[in-house]
């Protein structure tokens, strides 16, 4: 069984604005705000891209959370507003994980197939024969 399903935002470089104002409108405060400056230092970032985000996470009530990052041009093209959101899967183990991730990649494409993470997670990303983006995710044991 999935543990919870979260909408996740991508932004061209004004994802830290956007976060501060849902901030606003919603309360609370980030459990979490990374920057690309952080990343491990085999990932290579532009000094452009180093302050902007590379994930944020907002708890919107009990159950839900609005996640959210820049996009940066090492690691996926910019954003098409419109499109820039995925539905975000945290399953409660790495089978459920594959499971998920393999059924809604059917008739789709797989853009980060299934694996650990720096930021430990088990993580991937695809789109669905439908075009609808997905990250599911399980966190590591």
């Amino acid at each position: 069984m999935m543990k919870n399903l979260n909408p996740y935002l991508t932004f061209n470089g004004n994802c830290e604005e956007a976060f501060n104002f849902y901030r606003s409108v919603f309360g609370g405060d980030f459990t979490y705000i990374g920057r690309f400056s952080e990343m491990p230092s085999e990932y290579k970032v532009s000094d452009k891209d180093k302050n902007m985000v590379m994930h944020v996470s907002l708890p919107l009530g009990e159950h839900g959370i609005l996640m959210g990052s820049d996009t940066s041009e090492a690691f996926s093209p910019p954003v098409v507003e419109g499109n820039n959101f995925s539905i975000s899967i945290e399953a409660d183990s790495n089978d459920e994980a594959d499971k998920l991730y393999s059924r809604l990649a059917e008739g789709g494409k797989e853009t980060m197939p299934m694996d650990n993470t720096f930021w430990g997670s088990y993580f991937g990303m695809l789109m669905d024969q439908f075009g609808i983006q997905w990250m599911v995710s399980a966190a590591e044991k």
